[in-house]
């Protein structure tokens, strides 16, 4: 049985992680999306740079590959990376009362359906609860969504997102934890 290991992610990390963005948008979402959703789903979906320098994003590694990547953060955005337009919150949450949010769940498509996805939420759930916040909420790609439902997650939101061009269905969760 092969480990998976998580280490936080480095600003060096930024041009791997991005490679494996690229490869699960483009390969995972398919399926689920049409082709023109994919090329609109670039738009909206990514890494936030913040997440890295609040020190709440993390590598998942198998061996010396990167397998998938994913955080939680204290701030309100909820979904999107640097690249997308508006959604940009950068306010603190506060666990007494608000949801910490799941961002930028990743998994190579090499490493899928091994329990990449699942630890690393598992991960970042136990990291977020131990800064004492009771529930976590997240924006689920359709391809993503099944993982959400199986880890107990609930959709509370159905949306299109259509910033890209093609609209793009998501649904925002969310799980006490």
């Amino acid at each position: 049985m092969t480990t998976t290991r998580f280490r936080t992610a480095e600003p060096c990390d930024l041009e791997a992680l991005g490679a494996v963005m690229d490869a699960a948008i483009g390969e995972l979402q398919r399926g689920f999306l049409s082709p023109d959703q994919i090329v609109s789903s670039r738009a909206v979906m990514g890494l936030d740079r913040q997440l890295v320098t609040d020190g709440t994003y993390f590598v998942a590694q198998i061996g010396d590959a990167i397998a998938g990547c994913g955080g939680w953060s204290r701030r309100a955005t909820l979904y999107g990376g640097d690249h997308s337009a508006g959604l940009r919150e950068p306010r603190l949450l506060d666990p007494a009362c608000e949801a910490a949010r799941i961002r930028a769940m990743y998994t190579h498509p090499a490493f899928a359906r091994r329990g990449v996805g699942r630890a690393l939420l598992a991960h970042c759930e136990a990291a977020a609860r131990a800064e004492g916040f009771a529930a976590c909420e997240l924006m689920g790609t359709m391809a993503g969504v099944p993982l959400y439902l199986s880890a107990g997650y609930h959709v509370i939101e159905e949306i299109e997102d259509d910033r890209g061009g093609a609209p793009v269905p998501m649904k925002r969760m969310r799980k006490d934890l």
